[in-house]
């Protein structure tokens, strides 16, 4: 049975709860992405309930495939670097952004501005952090001089672009087909194929958690009217496969088996098969789907959800980064003591965007109506329509 929607959550806070919510999934994530749930299991005597240390104790340093990074402990990943990068793209637009606003401001933020990067504990450029599909951006835009609504053609197809598409989502709060536009076009210029696809399916999920009364049921409903191909039914086949499930370990494995025909990836997370990551119409990312099963799993909580977001593995720093930012939208609160945590591990402000986003989310709405008053005025001088009062 699902729970009573949250009716009378507001604008600020469902923007809050995504934000946040994002962030603590990815660091919750970060420590055990990449293994399998059995793995999980056997490294820390059962499931992961909260926040863990690195997988290699305080060998992380030299403990290689991870090395540098100290996943672990509270710290947030790429995930959330990108998402904040974003946020501070809308800050300075202040408007819908497109591929070009990509270019021109979220580029040079990833290549000139020095910030605190928790996994390096120090500061850098995040484009020294970020994937090499996401330094893809860079290599491409700045020095390729490439377009950017086509400069996501030929990178690694993942889940890079997705990852960071909740603020997308935020600025269109209730209007899906919006928000898939907008991250369709952004992502023009980070992703192809079914990862593009997975960006705008991901910001058109947010968009519709924001929904007053919304629910996971709505929230897929939502996406599968505007999901295509592979991405389309992944979705489907993964969420019917999570209508049976009301706890997360029972749905690990069904989940995963469901999910499988479409990943390229393969069984293997830490050796891709021989069609990883190619253009394709028939596959997806395995990210999307996982996460909006794991909110179907949860009823929508947000404990629930991102815990079985983090012991499904794999990638499951962004699966609950999707997760966490989907349930904290629909008004989920995210634990207080792992937002404390997270924030002071990772030295973030993880509240601070929010507000920023919050406001300018308002300004593009009132200039929406603005727009839309004028085209209304325009199109009813030509005999379209009347005028609504």
């Amino acid at each position: 049975m699902q729970p009573k929607p949250h009716q009378n959550i507001l604008l600020d806070e469902r923007i809050s709860g995504a934000l946040v919510g994002a962030a603590v999934g990815d660091a919750l994530g970060g420590p055990v992405e990449g293994y399998s749930p059995e793995q999980i299991l056997e490294r820390h005597g059962g499931r992961v309930h909260g926040i863990v240390g690195p997988w290699h104790g305080d060998d992380w340093r030299t403990a290689r495939p991870l090395a540098p990074y100290h996943k672990g402990d509270g710290h947030v990943t790429d995930d959330t670097l990108m998402t904040h990068a974003l946020v501070r793209v809308y800050t300075r637009v202040r408007d819908h952004l497109d591929a070009y606003a990509i270019a021109d401001h979220l580029v040079p933020d990833l290549m000139t501005e020095p910030r605190w990067i928790p996994e390096l504990e120090g500061e850098a450029l995040p484009l020294q952090r970020i994937f090499l599909a996401e330094k893809w951006l860079v290599t491409r835009i700045h020095y390729g001089h490439a377009d950017p609504r086509e400069a996501g053609t030929g990178n690694i197809v993942n889940c890079g672009a997705a990852m960071y598409m909740a603020p997308v989502g935020l600025v269109n709060a209730a209007d899906p087909r919006a928000a898939y536009a907008e991250a369709l076009d952004i992502a023009g210029a980070h992703q192809s194929s079914y990862g593009r696809e997975a960006a705008g399916v991901l910001a058109a999920a947010v968009a519709a958690a924001c929904t007053p009364g919304a629910t996971p049921d709505s929230v897929v409903s939502a996406c599968l009217s505007l999901a295509k191909d592979g991405t389309r039914a992944a979705i489907e086949r993964v969420c019917e496969e999570a209508s049976r499930h009301t706890d997360f370990e029972s749905a690990l494995r069904p989940l995963r088996e469901a999910v499988a025909p479409y990943d390229t990836v393969g069984p293997d997370y830490r050796t891709p098969s021989l069609g990883a990551r190619r253009p394709s119409r028939l596959h997806a990312i395995e990210e999307l789907p996982v996460a909006l099963g794991m909110v179907l799993v949860a009823r929508g909580d947000y404990r629930h959800a991102v815990l079985g977001a983090v012991n499904y593995g794999r990638d499951c720093d962004s699966i609950a980064t999707m997760a966490g930012a989907l349930a904290g939208a629909l008004g989920s609160p995210v634990p207080e003591d792992w937002a404390k945590t997270v924030a002071e591990a990772s030295r973030l402000d993880l509240w601070e965007p929010a507000t920023a986003l919050t406001a300018v989310a308002r300004e593009i709405f009132a200039q929406d109506v603005a727009r839309w008053r004028t085209h209304e005025q325009a199109f009813a001088s030509l005999g379209g329509q009347e005028c609504s009062d």
